[in-house]
């Protein structure tokens, strides 16, 4: 057996029920000890919008929330959950949606702890995420380490260079030619990509939370406008829909319409596992980037983060999930148990006349580029707590270099080892949160009601960039 073949099967056990059980328990447990926080969502989402003025941070709010959904939202929302209806069947929609509604609390209590152990370097800017909860609130350092090599590492992989592949794959696929035309639109593309990328990534978070706030909201508006549409166009059968992804959520029964059925087990596991992976719940990911938002206390911030569960998995996979299965449903010739998630998506996006490509091909660019923006800050954040301020420029480097990598070459290595990292490293952030969890409940209710504009008093610990890294 191969190194790539051993990798593949590690990465496949992993992101089976182990993961499924440890994030999905865990998104349980956190909603009965956060009180049933999903119940706070719409003033979450209000909150999102409000400016936290004169508080400490880098960024406000808003700014961290789209630069989180910028890494959130991408290939995940559209080819996994293309992925999971080909593996899972229609059933695995459901599944995947109940990731978001309950994971939810577990993005609120990750958050939380994140903010509330942050510290401060001497040019005042803000530093947090799970290694610090790790090392200032449960004084285990060395997973605070495991967790900062784990997602530096994995940040090239499924942040960077997967998604660079998944940019030039897209326009080489409708624009490409002959031979010598193909490789111009790819390595044209590549260079291009780098030149944006690496302008973005040189201004630092307020370089990439500005150019957040402008394209999340249009790119997510763009996809769920566009996917209305065809929704409207499936409307005949949109009844037959429901009820074809409720029955097969629970039922071995043959879906019918382009379905041969699957199990249970099959379309919970895919979907739980594609509903995990794309929403980020429990990964430790989306509170590197919060640490830094403007906010007076950690439930305002632990509030608005949860609301990009809501936007990324309650919101875009599910109508992407609707509209896939509407659209095998209506095109029974699609074949929906394919196992390519990414053919299943082309095809069923491929059949609806004049706006589906447009609405695939933007949607996939968009997400993926964001993605590439979003990812950055978290490797980076990783790696100054691992090495200090110094590596940031070898870090931007190594970053844009990757780009170029992931535009020109096969991936299938890359994926698989940046996939198992991505796992890994979840589960030290689930242990921070977890055994935090008293601290989580306590600041829950602390900050409840008319105390949510209360300001925190505690102080934020300044560290010395030339101590800042862990390892150095």
């Amino acid at each position: 057996m191969s190194f790539s073949e051993i990798i593949e099967k590690i990465d496949g056990f992993l992101w089976g029920w182990p993961l499924i059980i440890l994030l999905f328990g865990t998104h349980i447990f956190m909603t009965f000890r956060t009180g049933f926080i999903q119940k706070d969502i719409f003033k979450a989402i209000k909150l999102s919008v409000t400016k936290d003025p004169d508080v400490e941070g880098d960024v406000s709010q808003f700014g961290a929330l789209t630069t989180a959904l910028s890494s959130t939202i991408g290939t995940g929302n559209i080819i996994g959950v293309g992925t999971a209806i080909a593996l899972g069947g229609p059933g695995a929609v459901l599944w995947m949606w109940l990731t978001g509604i309950f994971g939810i609390a577990t993005k609120y209590a990750e958050t939380l702890i994140s903010v509330k152990y942050r510290v401060k370097s001497e040019d005042g800017s803000m530093i947090g995420g799970a290694m610090y909860a790790l090392d200032r609130g449960l004084n285990k350092k060395y997973l605070g380490i495991i967790f900062a090599f784990l997602a530096a590492v994995c940040a090239f992989g499924i942040g960077c260079m997967v998604q660079a592949n998944a940019i030039v794959t897209n326009i080489r696929q409708n624009f490409s030619g002959d031979e010598h035309t193909d490789k111009m639109i790819m390595y044209g593309t590549a260079i291009f990509l780098c030149v944006v990328v690496g302008l973005v990534i040189l201004g630092g978070i307020k370089s990439i939370t500005k150019v957040s706030e402008r394209l999340v909201p249009f790119m997510a508006l763009f996809y769920i406008v566009g996917c209305l549409v065809i929704l409207v166009m499936n409307a005949d059968v949109l009844g037959e829909t429901v009820l074809t992804i409720i029955n097969s959520a629970v039922t071995t029964k043959a879906a019918g319409g382009g379905f041969v059925g699957s199990t249970v087990s099959l379309a919970c596991r895919y979907g739980f596992a594609r509903g995990l992976f794309s929403n980020e719940s429990g990964m430790g990911s989306a509170p590197l980037v919060a640490s830094a938002a403007q906010t007076r206390n950690p439930k305002r911030q632990a509030l608005v983060s949860m609301t990009g569960t809501f936007w990324d998995t309650v919101v875009v996979c599910l109508m992407t999930g609707l509209v896939l299965v509407s659209s095998i449903i209506k095109n029974p010739g699609i074949d929906a148990l394919s196992g390519n998630g990414s053919e299943l998506t082309s095809l069923a996006f491929g059949r609806i006349p004049v706006i589906g490509v447009p609405i695939l091909v933007i949607g996939l660019i968009t997400f993926s580029f964001s993605t590439i923006l979003g990812w950055y800050y978290y490797g980076e954040r990783c790696a100054v707590y691992l090495f200090g301020e110094k590596v940031i420029i070898i870090y931007k480097c190594l970053w844009v270099a990757a780009v170029f990598v992931g535009s020109v070459v096969e991936l299938n290595l890359i994926w698989n080892i940046a996939d198992l990292f991505n796992g890994l490293m979840a589960i030290p952030n689930i242990i921070a949160v977890l055994l935090l969890s008293d601290v989580i409940a306590k600041e829950t209710q602390k900050y409840s009601g008319e105390h949510l504009e209360d300001k925190d008093e505690t102080e934020i610990p300044t560290v010395k960039n030339s101590q800042n890294g862990v390892l150095l």
